[in-house]
This record gives C-alpha cells, sequence and structure tokens, in this order.
C-alpha cells in the first residue's frame, strides 16, 4: 500500500512555495514521516536539502546560514525524537539570536492523545527557547501562521530568534482554500529600519562628544552597520573591540582596533559605548568593578541588547546604523574631546602584543610528551589559509587559543551559550553559503566529537570543507582544573582517537599529523582538496590556554572570571555605588 498522495495544491505545497517566495533556497533536514509531505514538496519546489545524520546539526547548519547571510535559516526534522535532538540547536540560536525557522510534523490529527507513533507536544517543549511557537491543526492557517513565525524571527515586534511551527500530517496533506492564499503573503520582506529619537540623539552626542578615553564595543545587532560604525571611529578616535558576535566588521588594520589590550582599555575608558551588544558574562556584566567610574551609550534595536546588567546614560532603541548616522549628522563639525594620544598608546600596545604572539606561536615549545603546542599549529593555518578564509572556531581549551591566534574576517564560535560542538555542521553550512571562498573548520576533539558524524554529509555533498582537529586527548581546562583544584582527575581525559582514519571511512581526504614539520604539507595537500578534508593533529594537553588560567573552569560566584570575581567582591565590599574602586 502507498502512502496518501500530496498534491501541488496541499498545505506541504504551500509551505514550499512560501519558502521559496521568502528567498529560501535550501533546508537543513532529517527525513522522517510526519515530515515526508513537507520534504518532498521543498524538493519539488527547487528548494535543495542538505540531508543531514542528527537534528541538532540541521538547527546548527540553519543557524549558521543565517548568520552569514541574513537571510532565515530553515531547518526541517521529524516528530518526537527528532524534535527533542533538535533542542539544543533551538537553545543556541535562541541565545545567539539567530533568525531561524524549525518546522516539524505530529501524528494525523484523528490519532492525537490516543498513544500513535511520536504523538508528543512539541511546543510545550521549545516555547521557552523560542520567539514563536505553535501546532498549526487548521490548514487554512498555514500561510497566516508561517507569515507570522518568519516575522516574529527576524525580530519584527520583539528580540530576534529561533521560532517553531508543527503540523499534523493529515494537515500537510490537505488542501487549503485559493481564495485565502493572499498574494501579499509571498512578497519578500526586507527589514525595516527603526529610526532613533531626536532627543536620546542629542542626549548620546553630548556624552560622547564630551567623553576623553571613549571604548566602542559591538556585537550581533551591529553586524549591518560596518562603513556607519568606521565613520564614528574616525570621527570620534575612540578605542574599539569586537565580540565574536561581530569580529571582522571593523578590520584589523584600523587605528582604532586594541583587541590585545582589552582588560587595560576596559579600565580606562571613560565612557563605553555598546552597538547592538549584551554585557553578559563576556563583558564583565558592565559591573564597575571591571569599568570604573565610566558611564555607558548603549544603542540597539532591541531591549535585550539595550538595559541588560547596565542601564545607560543615554540609550538609543534604534537600527544601529541609524542610530550612528544620526549621531554624525547632530554632531556636525563639532570636535569631539577623545585624548587622541590615549587611543594611540593603546594600538602602539596592541600591535606589539600581537606581533609577539605571533612569534611566539611560531616558536611554541613541544611539550614534555613530544607533541607540539597548539600555537604551532595555528601559526602553520595562519601561514597558509587565504586573507578571506572564513573561520569557525570549536572547541573550550583550543577555542581559547585560537580566538587570539587565528585572524579572521569573517568568523563562528559556539556563542553566548557555550554551545561546543558546533564546529563541522557551521562549516558545512559557511561553504555552502560562501561558495567563493575558503572555509575552516579549527576544533578540539572533545568538541569535533559531539557532530563527528556530520563528516558523512560534508562527503556526501562534496562540500568543500577543511576540518582541522586540535587533538590533545582531553577536556583539557576541565583536567586542568581538577589537578590544581581538587588533586586528581576524574573522567576528562579521552584517548587520542585517530580521527583522521574514521574521516578516510566516509570517504574525506584526510591525513594524521604528529609533527610541526609534517603541517605544512599536509595543509596544502588539504587545501588542494575539491572536497571536505580532515587534519587530525596531535598536540599536547600540557599547554595551558588563558581560558584555562582564568578560573573559567571552577565558575566563580559572581563573575566569570577569576581577577573580575575579586575584583568584584572588593568592589561591592566598599558599599558606595559612587566609588567604584
Amino acid at each position: 500500500m502507498s502512502s496518501p498522495h500530496v498534491s501541488e495544491r496541499s498545505s506541504a505545497a504551500l509551505i514550499a512555495r512560501f519558502l521559496r517566495a521568502r528567498g529560501v533556497d535550501r533546508v537543513f533536514a532529517l527525513c522522517g514521516g510526519h515530515v515526508m509531505p513537507t520534504w518532498m514538496r521543498l524538493d519539488a519546489e527547487g528548494i535543495r536539502i542538505v540531508d543531514v545524520r542528527d537534528e541538532r546539526a540541521a538547527v546548527y547548519m540553519a543557524h549558521a546560514h543565517a548568520e552569514l547571510t541574513g537571510q532565515l535559516g530553515v531547518a526541517l526534522v521529524t516528530a518526537g525524537p527528532g524534535v527533542t535532538n533538535a533542542m539544543t540547536g533551538i537553545a543556541n540560536a535562541h541565545a545567539s539570536r539567530a533568525p531561524v525557522l524549525v518546522l516539524s510534523g505530529t501524528p494525523p490529527r484523528p490519532q492525537e492523545n490516543r498513544g500513535a507513533l511520536q504523538d508528543m507536544a512539541h511546543v510545550d517543549f521549545v516555547r521557552p527557547l523560542t520567539r514563536y511557537a505553535r501546532t498549526v491543526r487548521e490548514p487554512d492557517l498555514v500561510l497566516q501562521e508561517l507569515d507570522e513565525a518568519v516575522a516574529r524571527a527576524f525580530g519584527q515586534g520583539g528580540e530576534p530568534g529561533p521560532v517553531f511551527l508543527d503540523f499534523p500530517v493529515d494537515t500537510l496533506r490537505a488542501e487549503p482554500s485559493p481564495a485565502l492564499q493572499l498574494p501579499e503573503y509571498f512578497m519578500p520582506r526586507p527589514p525595516q529600519r527603526l529610526l532613533p529619537d531626536p532627543a536620546a540623539v542629542a542626549q548620546a552626542v553630548e556624552l560622547i562628544w564630551s567623553a576623553k578615553r571613549p571604548l566602542v564595543i559591538t556585537g550581533r545587532g551591529a553586524r549591518g552597520a560596518g562603513p556607519a560604525l568606521q565613520a564614528l571611529l574616525d570621527t570620534l578616535g575612540a578605542a574599539y573591540l569586537d565580540t565574536g558576535e561581530s569580529r571582522g566588521l571593523v578590520p584589523d588594520e584600523h587605528p582604532s582596533v586594541v583587541a590585545a589590550m582589552r582588560g587595560t582599555v576596559m579600565g580606562q575608558a571613560d565612557l563605553v559605548i555598546t552597538i547592538g551588544r549584551r554585557l553578559d558574562f563576556q563583558l564583565a556584566f558592565g559591573s564597575p568593578a571591571v569599568y570604573g567610574a565610566a558611564r555607558f551609550v548603549r544603542m540597539a534595536d532591541t531591549a535585550s541588547e539595550l538595559r541588560d546588567n547596565r542601564r545607560g546614560a543615554a540609550e538609543i532603541l534604534a537600527t544601529p546604523s541609524a542610530a550612528i548616522e544620526a549621531l554624525l549628522a547632530a554632531a556636525g563639525d563639532r570636535a569631539p574631546a577623545t585624548e587622541r594620544q590615549w587611543t594611540a598608546g593603546l594600538r602602539e600596545q596592541h600591535l606589539a602584543r600581537a606581533a609577539k604572539l605571533q612569534r611566539s606561536m611560531a616558536e611554541a615549545p613541544d611539550g614534555s610528551d613530544g607533541l607540539m603546542h597548539p600555537n604551532r599549529l595555528l601559526a602553520a593555518l595562519r601561514r597558509a589559509l587565504p586573507a578571506d578564509t572564513a573561520v569557525v572556531a570549536d572547541g573550550g581549551d583550543f577555542l581559547s587559543f585560537a580566538r587570539v591566534g587565528l585572524p579572521a574576517s569573517t568568523y563562528l564560535d559556539p556563542g553566548p551559550l557555550g554551545c561546543i560542538g558546533i564546529g563541522t555542521p557551521f562549516g558545512i553550512a559557511a561553504a555552502l553559503a560562501l561558495p567563493d571562498r575558503r572555509v575552516a573548520v579549527v576544533t578540539g576533539d572533545g568538541a569535533f566529537g559531539f557532530n563527528a558524524m556530520e563528516i558523512d554529509t560534508a562527503a556526501r555533498h562534496q562540500v568543500p570543507l577543511l576540518i582541522v582537529v586540535a587533538n590533545n586527548g582531553s577536556w583539557a581546562i576541565e583536567v586542568r582544573d581538577q589537578q590544581e583544584t581538587h588533586g586528581k582527575v576524574v573522567g576528562t581525559r579521552l584517548q587520542f582517537a585517530d580521527h583522521a582514519a574514521m574521516a578516510r571511512g566516509f570517504g574525506l581526504h584526510a591525513e594524521r599529523v604528529e609533527r610541526a614539520d609534517q603541517l605544512p604539507g599536509a595543509i596544502a595537500r588539504a587545501l588542494a582538496v575539491r572536497g571536505p578534508a580532515l587534519l587530525d593533529v596531535l598536540v599536547t594537553p600540557e599547554a595551558a590556554s588563558s581560558d584555562a588560567k582564568s578560573g573559567l573552569a571552577w565558575v566563580p560566584d559572581l563573575q566569570a572570571l577569576g581577577a573580575w570575581d575579586q575584583a568584584e567582591r572588593r568592589w561591592r565590599a566598599v558599599g558606595d555605588a559612587t566609588d567604584p574602586r
């Protein structure tokens, strides 16, 4: 007996037409009976299906696609365990505010609540992680619900982030009324600019142009504001820190970039300007214990990046590019009070530290175990990779090395959720989204293991992707913490598994690299491959990353880093908000 026919007038076909009209050209998915009508109609509509090995990876890929293209990322997962598997990916998109649409299915309506296969209330599970979650039972509401979900994903009326819709399979096969398929639902909806309040702009101009040591910090919300941001930095002569959310927005060559002086500039600035960036654990929650007497000006297009943890002396709720342009226009020819020698001094120290790091990376000594330092690997990659390589960095300990050791104009990492394991899925999506650029995944071995099976996806789709596994046979940050804090290592050592052998089993070009002098040849051979390639590079677990030294592993009470936690304790003990020290 064959399955029921799914016509071109069905709800499933309507979903596919809607997605195509909204610019979706690929969907990341894992098949199942409850989503098969949608699956087949997507194919009929000419939308590419990138079929994966785990639903979590499908959502990761949709997330990376959205981050890199600015378009909607779409994942299609089946019912029951398909949705529960996807939830980590949904949680990561939630924390990163990524516009991702997750579609699923449920049993036919006559079988609801009767013990049907994979009959679960998905919406109850995902509602806390999404901006919108609905089960759409009525065929005539399919188009309306899709439209609303996509609007919510892009933050129209709220914070951007993942949304979820599922459909009973008989609803997918049913035929909605043509009368309700109004043309406006199929119209492209470009993002709207939110213009700033002139009074808020005037207040911010007074603070910013009066500051002597202004510091600008950007995040997710600033991604579309690159030219305006650089114009602001040029005008002010301010110091600048990017974050993983906005890396590459301002080129490393810009005189305002002082990333290597992060701790110093955070403590010396008298005004901190955040643009589309939360003051989360990575920025010490904006605490006076770290920023001293500095005042804050905050600009964002969503409240979660405007008021969290530290209110601004001035706040502008607007599209960041529009807010910056308004600031520049309102200031006119007014000369800023910035002490440019302060910024220049920080820049000089930044360049000196960066040059010292680059030299030390190439000369980093092997461990007592004879294995190379992770920085030797990063130095070799730095020499070999094209300048415009898009980098996906993944892991705990190795991420700490890669974050500072491997420059990139396009960069993705596990994000504020610390969701390690994103490397290969993010890399696959990046390579498909950026077909004219090299994409490299640099990952620790522990992180690689979470989604190692996705190398099969890379092989089947012949994705031109370089995966480099820094294999230290351990969860290195935790090993060091256990040794120093508890005096013994418990359950945090791995084996030096042969990931190259595994990759070759799936058809990848793969090599195991045991010595630093083997790196140039191995990297060159991997880069010459047209499809996916993997290098399994043995590195010493004895190398201590900055994160391993910072107290991150033992999770201090008040701040993420040990030094910040101590500063916070001293500041709170003073008991005077007017005296930050």
